[in-house]
C-alpha cells in the first residue's frame, strides 16, 4: 500500500518516523517491527537521520546505508505478511546542494522521504545542532550564536523555507521544533508577532508545495507539547492540510506514544 493512500483512509495504525541502531535510536530495527506488530500497527516506516557531510553523532554514516537497506529488505521478507514496512530517511537540509533533492538521495530506493532542519549556520558559517536538549542548546547559544536567539530562530525558518522550495521530499518533520528550545531560552517568544509571522510564512510555503505535515508526538509526555504547536492547528484546518501523526520513536515501546491523543485532538 502506498503511504499516500493512508492519509485518505481512516486507518490510524501507522507510524512513519522512527530511529534505530543506524542513527541515534536505542534499539535494533527488528525490535521496532515486532513491537509494531504487537501493538496492532498496519504500517511502519523507518527514517534514520540521513548521512551528512559534517560531524554528527546522531546521523547515519554514508557507509552504513547499504547495510540499512539490506536489513530492511530482510525484515520485510520476514514480517511482510504481518505488517507493511517502508524504507525511508529523515533527510537533513543543509543547503540547496545538500538536500533531499540531490542526486545521492534521489538514487536511493526509498518509499518516501521525510525532511527536517536540525542544523543551522552560525554567524561564522559553521553548522551547529539546535535540535537537542535545552542544556546543549543553551551552551551552543553562547559558544556559537553570541546569545542571539532571534538570529537562531530566523535562520531556522530561513533554512526551512529553502528546504521546502528545494523539494525532493514528501513529509516535513516537526516544522516548528525550534519553538521548544527558543521558548525555554526566552519565555514568551512564540507569542511575539515576528515569530508567528515566520511560522505562517513557512506553513504557507508547505501548502504551496503540496507537502504532508507531520504532527510529531515525541515531546508530548515530557513537555506536553506537539510539533506543530497546538496553537497552529487552526492553520491545518484552514488549509485542509494533509497530516500524518508520527511518534518519532527512538525506543520500541514508544512507537505509539502520544498518537491517540494527537489524533483525537486533530479530529476534535
Amino acid at each position: 500500500m502506498n503511504f499516500l493512500d493512508i492519509i485518505a483512509s481512516n486507518d490510524t495504525r501507522y507510524n512513519f518516523h522512527s530511529h534505530t541502531q543506524f542513527c541515534d535510536g536505542r534499539d535494533i530495527m527488528e525490535n521496532f517491527v515486532t513491537s509494531a506488530i504487537a501493538k496492532g500497527f498496519h504500517h511502519y516506516g523507518f527514517t534514520p537521520h540521513s548521512p551528512v557531510p559534517i560531524a554528527s553523532s546522531c546521523n547515519m554514516k554514508f557507509e552504513a546505508v547499504d547495510s540499512y537497506i539490506k536489513e530492511f529488505n530482510r525484515l520485510k521478507g520476514c514480517y511482510g505478511d504481518r505488517i507493511n514496512l517502508y524504507l525511508s530517511l529523515e533527510i537533513d537540509y543543509l543547503s540547496p546542494e545538500f538536500c533531499a533533492s540531490n542526486s545521492y538521495f534521489s538514487s536511493l530506493p526509498l518509499d518516501y522521504r521525510l525532511s527536517s532542519v536540525h542544523f543551522i549556520k552560525s554567524q561564522d558559517g559553521d553548522f551547529v545542532d539546535i535540535d537537542g536538549k535545552f542544556d546543549n542548546f543553551k551552551r551552543n547559544m553562547s559558544m556559537y550564536f553570541h546569545d542571539d536567539i532571534e538570529y537562531v530562530v530566523n535562520q531556522f525558518y530561513n533554512q526551512s523555507v529553502s528546504m521546502v522550495e528545494a523539494g525532493g521530499f514528501d513529509i516535513i518533520g516537526h516544522f516548528d521544533k525550534i519553538g521548544h528550545n527558543a521558548s525555554h531560552y526566552r519565555p514568551g517568544i512564540e507569542d511575539e508577532s515576528w515569530y508567528n509571522k515566520r511560522v505562517v510564512e513557512l506553513f504557507e510555503a508547505i501548502m504551496d508545495h503540496h507537502l504532508i505535515v507531520e504532527v510529531n508526538t515525541k515531546a508530548l509526555a515530557l513537555y506536553n507539547r506537539l510539533f506543530p504547536n497546538v496553537r497552529y492547528f487552526d492553520m491545518l484546518r484552514k488549509y485542509n492540510a494533509p497530516v500524518l501523526v508520527n511518534s518519532d520513536a527512538h525506543y520500541p515501546d514508544l512507537i505509539d506514544a502520544g498518537r491517540d491523543f494527537a489524533i483525537k485532538l486533530l479530529k476534535k
